[in-house]
Protein backbone atom coordinates (compact mmCIF):
# COMPACT_ATOMS: atom_id res chain seq x y z
CA UNK A 1 0.00 0.00 0.00
CA UNK A 2 2.80 2.73 0.53
CA UNK A 3 4.36 2.06 -2.69
CA UNK A 4 1.37 2.31 -4.30
CA UNK A 5 0.54 5.83 -2.80
CA UNK A 6 4.18 6.63 -3.41
CA UNK A 7 3.92 6.08 -7.13
CA UNK A 8 0.71 7.58 -7.40
CA UNK A 9 2.81 10.92 -6.71
CA UNK A 10 3.18 13.21 -9.65
CA UNK A 11 4.04 15.83 -8.12
CA UNK A 12 7.63 16.67 -6.57
CA UNK A 13 5.54 18.16 -3.73
CA UNK A 14 3.09 16.12 -2.03
CA UNK A 15 0.55 18.31 -0.51
CA UNK A 16 -1.53 17.14 2.51
CA UNK A 17 -4.58 18.66 4.24
CA UNK A 18 -5.27 17.94 7.98
CA UNK A 19 -8.97 18.23 9.45
CA UNK A 20 -9.61 19.08 12.97
CA UNK A 21 -11.93 21.83 13.55
CA UNK A 22 -11.81 21.61 17.21
CA UNK A 23 -10.88 21.84 19.77
CA UNK A 24 -7.94 23.25 22.33
CA UNK A 25 -7.15 19.68 23.78
CA UNK A 26 -8.24 17.64 20.21
CA UNK A 27 -5.42 19.75 18.12
CA UNK A 28 -3.01 19.42 20.45
CA UNK A 29 -3.61 15.63 20.46
CA UNK A 30 -3.26 15.71 16.39
CA UNK A 31 0.50 17.02 16.28
CA UNK A 32 2.09 13.60 16.03
CA UNK A 33 0.06 12.65 12.72
CA UNK A 34 1.81 15.98 11.39
CA UNK A 35 4.50 15.45 12.71
CA UNK A 36 5.03 11.80 11.33
CA UNK A 37 3.64 12.90 7.80
CA UNK A 38 6.08 16.08 7.53
CA UNK A 39 9.39 13.46 8.78
CA UNK A 40 8.64 10.22 7.60
CA UNK A 41 6.68 10.77 4.40
CA UNK A 42 9.51 10.32 1.87
CA UNK A 43 10.27 13.77 -0.57
CA UNK A 44 9.18 17.70 0.18
CA UNK A 45 5.61 17.21 2.33
CA UNK A 46 3.53 20.23 2.75
CA UNK A 47 1.11 19.52 5.61
CA UNK A 48 -1.68 22.23 5.41
CA UNK A 49 -4.20 22.51 8.54
CA UNK A 50 -8.01 23.45 8.70
CA UNK A 51 -9.57 24.55 11.48
CA UNK A 52 -12.01 26.85 13.51
CA UNK A 53 -10.43 30.33 13.33
CA UNK A 54 -10.40 30.84 17.29
CA UNK A 55 -8.19 27.36 17.36
CA UNK A 56 -5.46 28.50 14.57
CA UNK A 57 -2.99 30.49 17.44
CA UNK A 58 -2.52 26.79 18.30
CA UNK A 59 -1.33 25.55 14.88
CA UNK A 60 0.86 29.10 14.39
CA UNK A 61 4.31 28.09 15.77
CA UNK A 62 4.50 24.48 14.42
CA UNK A 63 7.07 23.77 11.78
CA UNK A 64 5.48 20.66 10.46
CA UNK A 65 2.99 22.93 9.19
CA UNK A 66 2.94 25.30 6.05
CA UNK A 67 0.04 26.99 6.34
CA UNK A 68 -3.13 27.02 8.74
CA UNK A 69 -6.55 27.82 6.93
CA UNK A 70 -9.56 28.95 8.97
CA UNK A 71 -13.27 28.30 9.28
CA UNK A 72 -14.90 32.06 10.60
CA UNK A 73 -18.64 30.90 10.37
CA UNK A 74 -19.38 28.03 8.09
CA UNK A 75 -17.08 25.39 6.38
CA UNK A 76 -17.37 26.76 3.25
CA UNK A 77 -15.29 29.54 4.49
CA UNK A 78 -11.55 28.47 3.05
CA UNK A 79 -12.82 26.33 0.45
CA UNK A 80 -11.98 28.11 -2.45
CA UNK A 81 -9.15 28.85 -1.47
CA UNK A 82 -8.46 24.79 -0.49
CA UNK A 83 -9.80 24.02 -4.46
CA UNK A 84 -7.05 26.28 -5.80
CA UNK A 85 -4.24 24.02 -3.69
CA UNK A 86 -4.56 20.56 -5.14
CA UNK A 87 -3.94 18.25 -2.54
CA UNK A 88 -2.62 14.60 -3.01
CA UNK A 89 -4.33 13.59 0.57
CA UNK A 90 -6.89 14.61 2.81
CA UNK A 91 -6.74 13.35 6.56
CA UNK A 92 -10.28 13.86 8.32
CA UNK A 93 -9.29 13.45 12.38
CA UNK A 94 -13.03 15.40 13.01
CA UNK A 95 -14.83 12.76 10.63
CA UNK A 96 -18.22 14.62 10.78
CA UNK A 97 -20.69 16.46 8.19
CA UNK A 98 -18.51 19.27 7.87
CA UNK A 99 -15.24 17.48 7.15
CA UNK A 100 -17.02 15.32 4.67
CA UNK A 101 -18.42 18.68 2.55
CA UNK A 102 -15.00 19.52 2.52
CA UNK A 103 -13.56 15.94 0.90
CA UNK A 104 -16.52 15.97 -1.42
CA UNK A 105 -15.46 19.31 -2.82
CA UNK A 106 -11.74 18.77 -2.82
CA UNK A 107 -11.97 15.44 -4.34
CA UNK A 108 -8.43 14.15 -3.06
CA UNK A 109 -7.74 10.57 -1.47
CA UNK A 110 -9.15 10.69 1.92
CA UNK A 111 -8.14 8.86 4.94
CA UNK A 112 -10.40 9.31 7.89
CA UNK A 113 -10.35 8.92 11.43
CA UNK A 114 -12.80 6.30 12.94
CA UNK A 115 -14.76 7.67 16.19
CA UNK A 116 -16.15 4.77 17.89
CA UNK A 117 -19.10 6.89 18.59
CA UNK A 118 -20.88 3.77 18.76
CA UNK A 119 -19.27 2.19 21.35
CA UNK A 120 -18.68 5.22 23.27
CA UNK A 121 -22.69 5.13 23.42
CA UNK A 122 -22.81 1.56 24.14
CA UNK A 123 -20.61 2.16 27.59
CA UNK A 124 -22.44 5.61 28.57
CA UNK A 125 -26.04 3.86 27.73
CA UNK A 126 -25.15 0.40 28.78
CA UNK A 127 -22.46 0.33 30.19
CA UNK A 128 -21.28 -1.95 28.00
CA UNK A 129 -17.19 -1.40 27.55
CA UNK A 130 -16.28 -2.19 23.65
CA UNK A 131 -13.76 0.46 23.41
CA UNK A 132 -10.41 -0.74 22.50
CA UNK A 133 -7.48 0.23 24.67
CA UNK A 134 -5.68 2.47 22.82
CA UNK A 135 -5.00 6.09 23.64
CA UNK A 136 -6.76 8.43 20.56
CA UNK A 137 -3.48 9.44 19.76
CA UNK A 138 -2.48 5.61 18.63
CA UNK A 139 -6.27 5.66 16.79
CA UNK A 140 -5.19 8.98 15.36
CA UNK A 141 -1.53 7.15 13.65
CA UNK A 142 -3.59 4.27 12.64
CA UNK A 143 -5.59 6.67 10.36
CA UNK A 144 -2.19 6.74 8.33
CA UNK A 145 -1.36 3.07 8.09
CA UNK A 146 -1.68 3.26 4.77
CA UNK A 147 1.39 5.67 4.31
CA UNK A 148 3.58 3.15 6.34
CA UNK A 149 4.57 5.73 8.61
CA UNK A 150 5.33 4.69 12.58
CA UNK A 151 4.87 6.31 16.06
CA UNK A 152 8.10 8.04 16.46
CA UNK A 153 7.42 7.95 20.76
CA UNK A 154 7.82 11.61 21.10
CA UNK A 155 4.32 12.44 22.15
CA UNK A 156 2.76 15.40 21.82
CA UNK A 157 3.78 18.69 20.36
CA UNK A 158 3.42 22.68 21.85
CA UNK A 159 5.15 24.93 20.11
CA UNK A 160 5.46 28.68 21.77
CA UNK A 161 5.83 31.44 19.52
CA UNK A 162 9.46 33.30 20.03
CA UNK A 163 7.33 36.37 20.74
CA UNK A 164 5.48 35.23 23.23
CA UNK A 165 5.73 37.96 26.20
CA UNK A 166 7.12 36.13 29.57
CA UNK A 167 4.24 35.61 31.88
CA UNK A 168 5.24 37.59 35.06
CA UNK A 169 4.51 35.86 38.74
CA UNK A 170 5.35 36.88 42.08
CA UNK A 171 8.76 36.22 42.72
CA UNK A 172 8.32 34.04 46.25
CA UNK A 173 6.94 31.74 43.28
CA UNK A 174 10.61 31.51 41.35
CA UNK A 175 11.28 28.39 43.64
CA UNK A 176 8.72 26.06 42.06
CA UNK A 177 4.47 26.08 42.17
CA UNK A 178 1.84 24.07 40.72
CA UNK A 179 -0.41 24.93 38.25
CA UNK A 180 -4.28 24.24 38.65
CA UNK A 181 -6.61 24.82 35.69
CA UNK A 182 -9.99 24.96 37.51
CA UNK A 183 -11.47 24.97 34.37
CA UNK A 184 -12.86 22.23 31.58
CA UNK A 185 -15.31 22.75 28.61
CA UNK A 186 -18.47 20.73 31.20
CA UNK A 187 -19.24 20.87 34.51
CA UNK A 188 -19.17 17.52 35.05
CA UNK A 189 -15.54 17.55 34.42
CA UNK A 190 -14.69 20.75 36.38
CA UNK A 191 -12.81 20.03 39.70
CA UNK A 192 -15.62 21.51 42.28
CA UNK A 193 -15.26 24.40 44.87
CA UNK A 194 -14.07 21.35 47.76
CA UNK A 195 -11.65 19.95 45.86
CA UNK A 196 -9.94 23.32 44.95
CA UNK A 197 -10.01 24.56 48.34
CA UNK A 198 -8.18 21.32 49.72
CA UNK A 199 -5.60 21.87 47.03
CA UNK A 200 -5.72 25.62 47.90
CA UNK A 201 -5.52 24.99 51.49
CA UNK A 202 -1.83 23.22 51.28
CA UNK A 203 -0.02 26.23 52.43
CA UNK A 204 3.32 25.49 51.75
CA UNK A 205 3.22 24.71 47.80
CA UNK A 206 2.73 28.35 45.85
CA UNK A 207 -0.66 27.87 42.99
CA UNK A 208 -0.99 29.59 39.56
CA UNK A 209 -4.86 29.02 39.12
CA UNK A 210 -5.39 28.77 35.23
CA UNK A 211 -8.94 29.46 33.77
CA UNK A 212 -10.56 31.70 31.46
CA UNK A 213 -14.11 33.79 31.58
CA UNK A 214 -16.18 35.24 34.35
CA UNK A 215 -16.78 32.21 36.13
CA UNK A 216 -13.26 31.06 36.61
CA UNK A 217 -12.55 34.45 37.40
CA UNK A 218 -15.02 34.66 40.39
CA UNK A 219 -14.14 31.03 41.41
CA UNK A 220 -10.11 32.02 41.41
CA UNK A 221 -10.70 35.32 43.30
CA UNK A 222 -12.41 33.39 46.38
CA UNK A 223 -10.13 31.41 46.40
CA UNK A 224 -7.00 33.59 46.36
CA UNK A 225 -9.02 35.84 49.26
CA UNK A 226 -9.33 32.85 51.33
CA UNK A 227 -6.09 31.44 51.07
CA UNK A 228 -3.81 34.28 50.62
CA UNK A 229 -0.45 35.37 48.82
CA UNK A 230 0.30 32.07 48.16
CA UNK A 231 -2.30 31.38 45.87
CA UNK A 232 -1.86 33.26 42.67
CA UNK A 233 -5.24 34.18 40.60
CA UNK A 234 -3.94 33.78 37.05
CA UNK A 235 -7.36 33.59 35.60
CA UNK A 236 -8.00 36.39 32.47
CA UNK A 237 -4.26 37.07 32.93
CA UNK A 238 -2.39 35.30 30.47
CA UNK A 239 -2.68 34.29 26.88
CA UNK A 240 -3.13 30.45 26.05
CA UNK A 241 0.43 30.47 24.95
CA UNK A 242 1.66 32.30 28.11
CA UNK A 243 -0.50 29.76 29.92
CA UNK A 244 1.41 27.08 28.19
CA UNK A 245 4.46 28.42 29.59
CA UNK A 246 3.02 28.56 33.21
CA UNK A 247 2.37 25.10 32.62
CA UNK A 248 6.12 24.31 30.81
CA UNK A 249 7.72 25.78 33.97
CA UNK A 250 5.45 24.19 36.74
CA UNK A 251 6.78 21.91 38.71
CA UNK A 252 3.76 19.86 39.11
CA UNK A 253 0.54 20.71 37.23
CA UNK A 254 -2.82 20.00 38.66
CA UNK A 255 -5.71 19.18 36.15
CA UNK A 256 -9.51 18.22 34.98
CA UNK A 257 -10.06 16.33 31.59
CA UNK A 258 -9.11 19.78 30.01
CA UNK A 259 -7.15 21.43 27.03
CA UNK A 260 -4.47 21.91 29.40
CA UNK A 261 -4.02 18.96 30.56
CA UNK A 262 -3.20 17.57 27.02
CA UNK A 263 -1.00 20.53 27.19
CA UNK A 264 0.84 20.02 30.15
CA UNK A 265 1.26 16.41 28.72
CA UNK A 266 3.31 17.88 25.75
CA UNK A 267 5.52 19.50 28.23
CA UNK A 268 5.95 16.12 29.69
CA UNK A 269 4.97 17.36 32.91
CA UNK A 270 3.60 15.25 36.10
CA UNK A 271 0.13 15.91 36.03
CA UNK A 272 -2.45 14.91 38.54
CA UNK A 273 -5.40 14.54 36.41
CA UNK A 274 -9.38 14.76 38.23
CA UNK A 275 -11.72 12.63 36.47
CA UNK A 276 -15.67 12.98 37.01
CA UNK A 277 -18.20 11.91 34.33
CA UNK A 278 -15.46 11.15 31.64
CA UNK A 279 -13.45 8.23 32.05
CA UNK A 280 -9.94 7.54 31.14
CA UNK A 281 -11.22 4.81 28.79
CA UNK A 282 -12.05 6.65 26.54
CA UNK A 283 -8.76 6.78 25.18
CA UNK A 284 -8.44 10.99 26.20
CA UNK A 285 -5.99 10.57 29.54
CA UNK A 286 -2.66 12.13 29.18
CA UNK A 287 -0.48 11.15 26.65
CA UNK A 288 3.29 10.39 27.61
CA UNK A 289 3.61 12.95 30.36
CA UNK A 290 5.84 12.46 33.05
CA UNK A 291 6.13 8.52 34.09
CA UNK A 292 4.96 9.61 37.40
CA UNK A 293 1.74 11.14 36.28
CA UNK A 294 -1.32 9.99 37.94
CA UNK A 295 -4.86 9.89 37.47
CA UNK A 296 -7.44 10.22 39.90
CA UNK A 297 -11.11 8.64 39.75
CA UNK A 298 -14.08 8.88 42.12
CA UNK A 299 -14.86 5.55 44.17
CA UNK A 300 -18.38 3.54 44.24
CA UNK A 301 -19.23 5.50 41.05
CA UNK A 302 -20.27 2.58 39.23
CA UNK A 303 -22.52 4.12 37.07
CA UNK A 304 -19.54 6.09 35.09
CA UNK A 305 -19.31 7.16 32.57
CA UNK A 306 -21.91 9.57 32.71
CA UNK A 307 -21.51 10.73 29.06
CA UNK A 308 -19.25 11.32 26.51
CA UNK A 309 -18.52 14.94 26.90
CA UNK A 310 -18.71 15.49 30.28
CA UNK A 311 -21.72 17.41 30.14
CA UNK A 312 -23.96 14.96 32.13
CA UNK A 313 -23.92 13.18 35.24
CA UNK A 314 -26.21 9.79 36.14
CA UNK A 315 -26.25 11.00 39.69
CA UNK A 316 -27.50 14.41 39.15
CA UNK A 317 -26.39 18.04 38.97
CA UNK A 318 -25.83 18.04 43.00
CA UNK A 319 -24.16 14.75 43.05
CA UNK A 320 -21.67 14.90 40.14
CA UNK A 321 -19.14 12.58 39.65
CA UNK A 322 -15.93 15.18 39.61
CA UNK A 323 -17.30 16.56 43.15
CA UNK A 324 -16.97 12.66 44.96
CA UNK A 325 -12.66 12.81 44.49
CA UNK A 326 -10.81 12.03 47.95
CA UNK A 327 -9.40 15.00 49.09
CA UNK A 328 -6.93 13.13 51.12
CA UNK A 329 -6.00 10.67 47.65
CA UNK A 330 -5.35 14.29 45.86
CA UNK A 331 -2.78 16.01 48.12
CA UNK A 332 -1.02 12.68 49.22
CA UNK A 333 -0.19 12.76 45.21
CA UNK A 334 0.60 16.68 45.53
CA UNK A 335 2.69 15.94 48.58
CA UNK A 336 4.29 12.97 46.71
CA UNK A 337 4.99 14.38 43.34
CA UNK A 338 6.30 17.18 44.50
CA UNK A 339 9.34 16.02 45.92
CA UNK A 340 10.59 13.39 43.29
Amino acid sequence: MRSAIRFAVMSTVTRVLVIRFSSIGDIVLTTPVLRALKTQLEGEVEIHYYTKKKFATLLEANPHIAKVHVMEKTVQDALPELEKIQFDYIIDLHRNIRSSVVKRRLKSLAFTFRKLNFQKWLWVNLGINRMPDLHIVDRYMETLRGFGVQDDGQGLDYFIPANTPQPSLPSTFSGGYIAVSIRAMHKGKTPGAATLKGICGLKKYPIVLLGAGDDDLIRAKKLSEEFGDHVFNGVNLFTLHQSAIILRDARLVITGDSGLMHIASAFRKKIISLWGCTVPGFGMYPYRPHPDSVMIEPHDRKKRPCSKLGNKCKYGSDHLCIDQLQIAEITSAIEKLWVQ
